[in-house]
Parts: C-alpha cells; structure tokens; sequence
C-alpha cells in the first residue's frame, strides 16, 4: 500500500493536532511529511520529536534558531519564514495538504499547493471565504481535490457520494447555536471572552469559537459551501440543531433527505479527507440513540446575531465582498478577545467596514490583498473609536 505523504499547515492549532492523532493510529496508511506553525515553537518541538516528519516550518522567523537548536540531532529540516510555506507543499512526496491554519493566512500557501497539482484537505475555511472563485478555478485547473474537513461540509459532502447523477436542491447547515443561543441583544450587551469561549459541544481554538458564538462561524460556512458545492445563495439553508448530531443534510429533487450523523468529534472528518475514497475503522466512541432521545431544530436569530445576514449579503455581492468582511472579522474578534470592544460590536463593525471597503467584482489575486489589508485598518480604527466601547 502507498503510503499517503501529508503536510499539516497549522500543525498546533486544534485541528493540527487532532490530524497527528489520525495519522499515528495509522502509520501504514501515511508518512508525515510537513509540520508547520506561525510561532509555537516549544509544541513544534514536541511534535517533531515525536511525530518525525521530514521538514517543519516555524514562521515567525525570531523562534527559528531555539527551533533549529532543538531539533538539531534530529533527522527533521527545519525551515522558516512565509515563503518556506510555499515550498513544503510543494515537496515531491507531499500528497495531501491539510490546510488548518486560521485565517487569512491559509490562502497564500493553499494556492501554492494547488498549484503544485497537491490534493487539499481544507479546514481553513477563510481561504474559499476570501477567493472561492479564485481557488476552485486553480483547482480545477490543476486537477486538484479539494476535500473539506470542517464537520458541515464534510457531512454534505458525504450526502452526495454516489449522487453525481442527482443534484441536489437544498443543502442544510447545521449550527449548534453556540453559548448563546436564545440570548437577546441586551443579555449579550456585557458578555466576556471568557463567556464567549464555552462552546457547548465542540473543543475548537479561539478565533472559530468566537465566530461560532457570534454565528460568523456559520456564515462564513454558507460562502464556502457555495464554492465547494456549486450552489446559489437560496439553495443554502442554516438551522441551528443544539446537539451536533445532524452535522448537516441535503435535500434533493425529489424531496428525499440524506443527512450525516455521528458524534461531534473533529477527527472523524479529518480521517475521512485523508482516507477517501475508504473509510477505515477506529476505535472512536460511537453514537448512542439512548443518550440523546431528542434531536431538535430551530431557525437561527438573525436579528440578534448580525454576522449571519452580513455572509449572505456577501455571498450576494460576490467579488471582494466576503474579502473585507473577513479581514473585517479577524480584527474585531481579536478586539473583542482582548477585550477592547464588546461582543455586539463584532457585528457592528463588521457591517460597518464591509458596507466601506473598495468593492471589486470581478478581482485578481492583487485585489484581494489591497481589499484585505485596507478592510484590516478600517476595521482596526473603528475598534480604536470610543464609540464602539462597550
């Protein structure tokens, strides 16, 4: 059996290291090719020794030479800064490239791989948020798959193995609700990070927390399921489902329903991105129907939780729309995480900047690195603005 050569960008992130778990439960499956992070370098070093792919990239290149030193009676390349990114993908035995990074900062090496004809594993959703059209397109042209990670489109995907005869006419993405689910915009006027990362079902880092919490999370979703599945704003349906049981469905022409079901555990996805075409047996705790003798579905409050509206909106826009409003996003959760705004103001913001921001509709890879860092410093002067303390 070949070995698949895999490349985990974001390596220390939640997702990185859910990866490695998959892979060590199957070293006849795969060989680890890639390890890389922005700048922890101390579980790089941990994971390298451990896991001993063939390169690792530390980013930030202040931390290369305690990484470099660490690793120095290893086997392990160690190699820093953006660019390396670009080139590790590129290595000739890297066959699929989980792109767990967040943020905007998936794009550039994503497009990279893709053009270096590697299957993708995308659990960076920023990067078809920012330029689906741009990153499908390469994809096709390259003849690269793109299997998603993220449970949703993972389980939409699912639902339409051995449909390729049968489209589909509507697909629903389920939303768990987040910690706040039934709140109101006075309950969530004092809320706090700490409040705000609780999720209640999914252990995720920060930033996709607070966008679950804020349903920015969600919204972003729709705009990647758009490019992933070639579907059109009111083919795209969000429900909140509390359980995380249902991780999505989709419903065909005939009014028939397939929907993916399991436990929320993000290894699952992973797995299967890494295994298709087969599902390969694990020992991961299995659904029980006894433990959850309800599964419930609602709609989301789109009144009280803005980002929602403002995705479909961009999704209606098109170009660099989805762009601004993600720069837009990074730097307000990250303001609300330091809590130097409050949690509406996400939103507010948010709205603010996409509504501001130069609009491109037919844009080039130049337009949205200028839409993204101008939509960054409107979205950074409007969190200095006293008027949107909280």
């Amino acid at each position: 059996m070949h070995k698949k050569g895999i490349a985990i960008l974001g390596s220390t992130g939640s997702i990185g290291g859910q990866a490695l778990e998959v892979i060590e439960a199957y070293p006849h499956r795969f060989s680890l090719q890639v390890l890389t992070a922005y700048q922890n370098a101390d579980l790089l070093i941990d994971q390298a020794i451990r896991y001993a792919p063939k390169c690792v990239v530390i980013v930030h290149e202040d931390a290369y030479g305690k990484v470099k030193d660490a690793l120095a009676g290893e086997e392990t390349q160690v190699y820093t800064g953006e660019a390396s990114l670009k080139q590790v993908v590129a290595l000739k035995d890297v066959d699929i490239v989980l792109t767990a990074l967040v943020g905007y900062a998936g794009l550039k090496p994503t497009l990279a791989a893709i053009e270096a004809k590697k299957d993708i594993a995308l659990a960076n959703k920023e990067t078809l948020v920012v330029a689906g059209e741009l990153v499908t397109r390469l994809a096709r042209e390259n003849g690269v798959n793109i299997y998603p990670v993220d449970s949703e489109h993972s389980a939409v995907f699912q639902c339409l193995l051995g449909e390729h005869h049968n489209p589909s006419e509507k697909i629903y993405l389920t939303a768990s609700g987040g910690p706040f689910r039934g709140w109101r915009k006075h309950d969530l006027e004092r809320v706090t990070p700490q409040q705000a990362l609780k999720h209640p079902n999914w252990t995720m880092g920060p930033k996709i927390t607070i966008d679950s919490a804020s349903l920015m999370n969600k919204g972003m979703e729709l705009i990647e399921a758009k490019w992933l599945f070639g579907l059109r704003t009111d083919q795209i349906e969000v429900i909140v489902h509390p359980q995380s049981i249902v991780h999505s469905l989709v419903q065909f022409e005939d009014g028939s329903i397939k929907a993916q079901m399991g436990l929320p555990d993000m290894r699952i996805p992973i797995q299967f991105a890494m295994t298709f075409p087969e599902r390969v047996k694990n020992d991961f705790r299995r659904f029980n129907f006894a433990d959850y003798p309800q599964l419930t579905f609602e709609k989301p409050d789109r009144e009280t939780f803005r980002n929602l509206d403002l995705a479909y909106e961009a999704m209606d826009l098109g170009g660099t729309a989805a762009c601004a409003l993600n720069a837009a996003n990074e730097v307000t959760v990250q303001a609300f995480l330091e809590s130097k705004i409050g949690f509406l103001q996400i939103s507010e913001i948010n709205e603010k900047v996409m509504r501001a921001a130069h609009f491109v509709q037919n844009p080039v890879y130049e337009d949205y690195l200028s839409v993204d860092r101008d939509a960054r410093l409107m979205a950074g002067s409007f969190c200095s603005d006293g008027a949107f303390k909280h």
